[in-house]
């Protein structure tokens, strides 16, 4: 058999795996970026950092629902660990190939070389070295399957050689594969029927029961069974921020976002419930604000499909292991044949708490008032938005208005938002971009999440990738405002504001400078105008709109 290169091998494989664009800062694989240009037609994105090439593969990844690629040589791996932390927390399949120490040469103080494989441990499902170019093939299958089963999340792979040299080596191998687990989710495990039964049953025995769906059931892509559950069992569906787009905001039962970056009328229907469904959540702090929303004496059911997170927060009476999806499939079977309880009362409850928040931010939403609100600029990305758009969004204050404030209308649009780390949505945003070219892509950002990665408008001038970035431009990270205020003794001081305060900038001539284009909003009634503008041109935008900077978000109520 004919000998070849682990860099043709490498390229036959990632093409085999439906991969369409790689995120990386040179040099490595060298050769394979070569053999790829040669044998596919995936597109090579050389970026300005590596966190941004994790940041755009885990956009990609969570825009497309499959696995993506990021790389950096060594000196770069420790950057790329960094920056899988927000794809490990959201569980998102990014597939990290890095640069590693050449057993011939550790420990002889090789320039650059820091042994990288504990700083990835924390941070991935797999963590694994490549050092025999026969290894290629299964261990990019292992590398996949990981990051795509169960509770999905990232996995890194380290060739040997600093730059990966590794794929120059010659191996006999054939480069099967096989693409089975390369979509989310490949497996949908279902538990026996008497334990669905029993969940009816103590759903029955309900009066208030509220559905919290979050990101788990989003992979699970179970948003049709959630809303034929809720309706036949006419129970109302909250969300976390990861699972905001399973419910569009004009359906009945829908209440909105849960937890601490939320909508207060939510967390007042989730606490006056008297039995809580969690679907595909973790049930961790941001999702309950602390454990608050619902308390630890509420009855609690929970599905899931990784069996370590049932029962981890709260005391289940009943604890389902399963697929999301293949979970409410079943368990609509099941109630068919059930007299459903019509829970009038506590569905009009639920209707009034959610009229009473529209008609108390009602004049927010709505206000005319110079600087710019966040709360209207939120309106009117919710009233814009096309129905197949898909929103990006930073995390901090950006996260906390448009959890609370933002409404997506229509079925067809999806919501993905940063885990936590402040800076992941605008290369997030040029990653979804390239996973779904034929979709409008809006992020929201604030100033202070767009210095992060501002370099990056480059990347996406240079390949055309027409993402259209909203600016809330107020000088400053203002979500610490309250913080440094209690520091300084409870009142605002000049020094203690230069803690979170920048420079007046104008975004919108950065842009322009760099070759995209660049829209300076400063009044509110501009806001639809720029965004409508910006959707129909076919160049990268950024919408840089001047709020108020003594505007805060509301804080969570439990």
């Amino acid at each position: 058999m004919k000998k070849r290169t682990g860099a043709i091998i490498l390229a036959e494989l990632l093409k085999s795996y439906g991969i369409t664009h790689i995120f990386m800062v040179p040099a490595v694989l060298r050769r394979t970026m070569m053999e790829i240009e040669k044998r596919t037609d995936i597109k090579r994105l050389h970026v300005h950092s590596e966190k941004s090439a994790a940041y755009m593969a885990d956009g990609y990844a969570r825009a497309s629902g499959k696995p993506a690629i990021c790389m950096a040589q060594i000196i770069g791996a420790l950057n790329i660990a960094a920056g899988l932390r927000d794809a490990f927390l959201a569980h998102s399949p990014v597939i990290a190939l890095t640069g590693g120490r050449d057993p011939k040469t550790k420990f002889k103080k090789v320039y650059q070389e820091v042994d990288d494989m504990p700083a990835f441990e924390p941070v991935t499902k797999f963590n694994a070295t490549v050092d025999d170019v026969s290894r290629f093939p299964d261990m990019l299958e292992q590398a996949i399957r990981v990051s795509t089963s169960g509770s999905p999340g990232p996995a890194h792979l380290q060739y040997r050689g600093n730059e990966a040299q590794i794929d120059l080596e010659e191996t006999d191998l054939e480069s099967n594969f096989s693409n089975a687990n390369a979509e989310i989710p490949p497996h949908r495990p279902l538990c026996d029927d008497t334990i669905l039964d029993k969940a009816l049953t103590a759903i029955q025995s309900a009066k208030r029961p509220i559905i919290v769906a979050g990101g788990g059931a989003k992979h699970s892509k179970c948003s049709e069974e959630l809303l034929q559950f809720a309706e036949k069992l006419y129970i109302p569906v909250a969300t976390s921020l990861n699972g905001k787009d399973l419910i569009h905001s004009t359906h009945p039962l829908s209440c909105g976002v849960v937890g601490t970056y939320s909508r207060e009328s939510t967390n007042l229907s989730v606490k006056a419930a008297d039995l809580v469904i969690f679907i595909g959540s973790e049930t961790g702090s941001m999702t309950t604000h602390f454990w608050t929303v619902p308390d630890d004496k509420t009855r609690i059911i929970q599905i899931d499909v990784e069996p370590e997170n049932l029962g981890r927060n709260y005391f289940l009476e009943v604890a389902i292991h399963g697929d999301a999806k293949a979970v409410l499939e079943r368990m609509n079977a099941l109630a068919s044949g059930q007299i459903i309880q019509r829970r009038k009362d506590w569905l009009e409850y639920v209707s009034k708490l959610r009229r009473d928040w529209y008609g108390k931010y009602k004049s927010l939403l709505e206000s005319d008032a110079y600087p710019i609100r966040p709360e209207r600029l939120c309106k009117e990305i919710s009233d814009t938005a096309p129905q197949n758009s898909l929103i990006v969004v930073d995390t901090g204050h950006a996260g906390m208005w448009m959890g609370g404030m933002f409404d997506l209308k229509h079925p067809s649009q999806n919501y993905i938002r940063s885990a936590g780390h402040l800076g992941w949505a605008f290369p997030a945003s040029i990653g979804a971009k390239c996973a779904v070219p034929d979709r409008p892509v809006i992020c929201f950002t604030g100033d202070a999440g767009f210095w992060y990665h501002i370099a990056e408008i480059e990347v996406a001038v240079r390949w055309n990738i027409n993402t259209v970035i909203i600016v809330n431009n107020n000088s400053g990270g203002n979500q610490s405002k309250r913080g440094f205020d209690r520091a300084y003794g409870g009142e605002q001081t000049a020094e203690g504001r230069k803690m979170w305060t920048f420079n007046n900038v104008n975004f919108a001539e950065i842009a322009q400078n760099i070759g995209a284009v660049g829209l300076r909003v400063e009044n509110a009634k501009d806001i639809k105008p720029a965004i409508k503008k910006a959707l129909q041109l076919d160049k990268p935008v950024i919408i840089d709109v001047v709020t108020d900077i003594d505007a805060l978000a509301p804080l969570a109520v439990n």
